[in-house]
């Protein structure tokens, strides 16, 4: 069990706050923050149905902000704390930014690519890999997911 600071979960209780924000929009809702010497750099929530943009993950919205505040795509030493395991396109976009860390709160059975059923973020033909920590806050965080695809079955019932 990964020993986690209290600063990881002020961080990880903010991507909490914005994965809210995605359900209070209709998104899945998925929080990520981006950290850099102690600040954050960039913050998401999933947008891709507000954006029309099937890249729009929390993820990559954090990604481009943190590219723009720093101007840089290279995102060296940095640590992202995200509500769900990354999915394969949000991995592959953390490795090419050189993202150091990802601490990510509950694993995606489906389409993880953190660990679970992929490992990108480690993959061994790559020239960058991430520390990959899991289970911050992951009761709240699957809790949250649960909550909101439970209520999209019983609302398409309810039609």
């Amino acid at each position: 069990m990964t020993n986690f600071t209290e600063q990881d979960l002020q961080y990880m209780q903010r991507a909490f706050e914005l994965a809210e924000v995605a359900k209070e929009k209709g998104e899945v809702p998925v929080g990520a923050v981006l950290v850099k010497g102690g600040e954050v750099i960039g913050e998401g929530f999933n947008q891709p149905i507000l954006n029309n943009d099937p890249t729009a993950h929390a993820e990559v919205v954090a990604l481009r902000q943190a590219g723009s505040k720093i101007e840089n795509y290279r995102l060296v030493d940095t640590t992202l704390y995200v509500t769900l395991e990354p999915c394969a396109m949000c991995a592959m976009a953390l490795v090419h930014a050189r993202v150091g860390r990802v601490v990510y709160a509950t694993e995606d059975p489906r389409t993880g690519a953190g660990g679970s059923v992929l490992n990108i973020l480690q993959h061994e033909s790559f020239n960058h890999h991430c520390v990959v920590e899991s289970g911050l806050m992951k009761e709240s965080c699957s809790a949250q997911l649960k909550a909101f695809f439970k209520a999209k079955r019983d609302n398409k019932r309810n039609k």
